[in-house]
């Protein structure tokens, strides 16, 4: 999955933004005093942005006025609950750790709905800011036809140095129509974008969570950052957690240019078949990242006309781990691992991902062909130069394809300008309804040991260790794998992940 030229890189140099709300004075002089925090309400039926916005008696009416308002420590910007808000709201906010900025709704009813423009390029944007925390809005960024780079909440830091402790929960994201292609800029509910011409930027602890994202166009949330290796300047403290994302035809949750990212339930489904037949895209995956961590989520029902895997470790990242998540019903399998093996001059490649402990049911169902001419949908798919790969502990069922001419290959490992070196899969279970296969192509230094090969197999790979049945029992069937499995609630959706301690016992069971 190739991401195109996504911001071009700055130079490193870094300064600090915001300011302490401690005081500090010489001697017995004491420091200035700092300002009272204070409260700003808008309320669109019987504001007035001529008054001071500081009672619900004097509220302002439009979110144009809020956004001429600096935020400081302890401030707070609330919305009337209830009530619809047409334009731009822009958030310039400079908290502190302990008086945190606030964003979020005031008095009965739903909340705040903020519609943006016809023109506008996202509906809600929260800029240069830090220690802010944006709450319990609805925000929707509809146009009247599809412009790329549409978004409905963005938030940046450009020319700024760092961005610290943002928060960003509880929003709900709609109907926003991008473009569907990504080399023309693509769409989003939510938009991370960091860099600078004059001064490097990133963010330092940003948080997204229990946001619900659905009816967005072409992805659900995207990364916009340094990602040239010879100029990298890492987000860190990333933190995407309980977040759902429904009726979105391209790719899910794609950190970019960050380090030591968790993503953890979350929810991606209904994913509909919407894109052009040049489009490539997948459910979770970090690009030009270290040390991501992708535990606990469910993809399911992606339906891209090429990849379309509940999850990806992709290029110009290293020490990706995918672990105890769950895929089903996907066009594409369980994961792609890849790395474009020519592009050595910004990427460093693919090394050392770890894809463990996770379920996939019923994947790699595609019913039409993609742009290679026929029905390609391997449940795992390993193509270019990967490296020092392990696929260790995965339960793969393999249900009955939809199409007589579909794709039933297991493992397929082909070429993306090279081939992948030093893999193992080690005591995967590996079960498949109908005849299916292994295709290493050229990749070398390949190690199978020990896993379950379940079902008929036209080619198996060289496993000293192989295991041809389900200790002498017959498979138990993929209702059986949910038992594996813990329910939680993501935003009202009941979702599964599987449970580490039933997932191991299954297979101690096993030995």
């Amino acid at each position: 999955m190739k991401a195109g030229n996504i911001l071009l890189s700055a130079a490193l140099l870094l300064t600090a933004c915001g300011s302490s709300n401690s005081v500090s004075g010489s001697g017995n002089t004491p420091g200035p005093l700092q300002p009272k925090a204070q409260t700003y309400y808008i309320d669109a039926t019987t504001g007035n942005d001529e008054a001071d916005g500081t009672s619900p008696q004097k509220a302002w009416q439009t979110v144009a006025r809020a956004s001429r308002q600096e935020l400081k420590a302890g401030d707070r910007l609330l919305l009337h609950r209830g009530q619809t808000f047409h334009g731009q709201l822009n958030i310039h906010a400079t908290g502190t750790e302990t008086e945190p900025v606030l964003v979020s709704g005031y008095g009965l009813g739903t909340r705040p709905v903020i519609v943006g423009d016809d023109a506008s390029m996202w509906a809600v944007g929260v800029l240069n800011s830090s220690y802010i925390t944006v709450r319990s809005l609805e925000v929707i960024n509809t146009g009247r036809e599809r412009v790329a780079g549409r978004t409905g909440l963005k938030v940046e830091c450009r020319d700024h140095g760092i961005s610290a402790g943002i928060m960003i929960d509880s929003i709900y994201v709609h109907d926003v129509n991008g473009s569907l292609i990504k080399e023309q800029g693509g769409g989003s509910g939510i938009l991370i974008e960091n860099g600078g011409n004059m001064v490097a930027s990133r963010f330092q602890g940003l948080t997204i969570q229990n946001c619900h994202i659905e009816r967005c166009e072409r992805n659900a949330m995207i990364w916009a950052a340094y990602y040239d290796r010879r100029n990298w300047l890492p987000n860190t403290g990333v933190v995407v957690r309980g977040n759902l994302i429904e009726q979105v035809p391209g790719d899910g949750i794609v950190p970019i240019g960050c380090e030591g990212t968790l993503i953890e339930y979350n929810v991606m489904r209904d994913c509909p078949d919407l894109l052009p037949m040049s489009e490539a895209a997948a459910g979770i995956w970090p690009w030009s990242c270290d040390n991501t961590v992708i535990q606990f989520n469910e993809v399911s029902d992606h339906k891209a006309p090429w990849d379309a895997q509940g999850f990806d470790c992709d290029y110009n990242c290293r020490n990706t781990q995918i672990r105890y998540n769950y895929s089903h019903d996907n066009y594409g399998g369980m994961v792609l691992i890849c790395d474009a093996g020519s592009e050595r001059n910004y990427s460093l490649g693919n090394d050392h991902s770890r894809v463990e402990w996770n379920i996939s049911i019923g994947d790699a169902q595609r019913p039409k062909i993609t742009r290679t001419g026929s029905i390609f949908a391997p449940n795992i798919h390993i193509a270019g130069r990967v490296s020092n790969t392990l696929v260790s502990h995965n339960i793969v069922h393999s249900s009955p394809k939809q199409v007589a001419d579909a794709d039933r290959t297991m493992i397929c490992a082909d070429s993306w300008d090279g081939y992948a070196d030093s893999t193992t899969i080690t005591r995967n279970i590996f079960y498949t309804a109908e005849p299916s296969t292994f295709d290493m192509t050229k990749t070398t230094r390949n190690l199978f040991l020990h896993n379950w090969y379940l079902g008929e197999y036209r080619q198996l790979p060289a496993d000293t260790e192989a295991q041809t049945t389900f200790a002498g029992k017959p498979w138990p069937g993929s209702e059986a794998l949910l038992q594996l499995m813990d329910e939680r609630d993501v935003c009202g959706f009941r979702a599964h992940f599987p449970n580490p301690g039933k997932m191991e016992q299954f297979f101690k069971d096993l030995e």
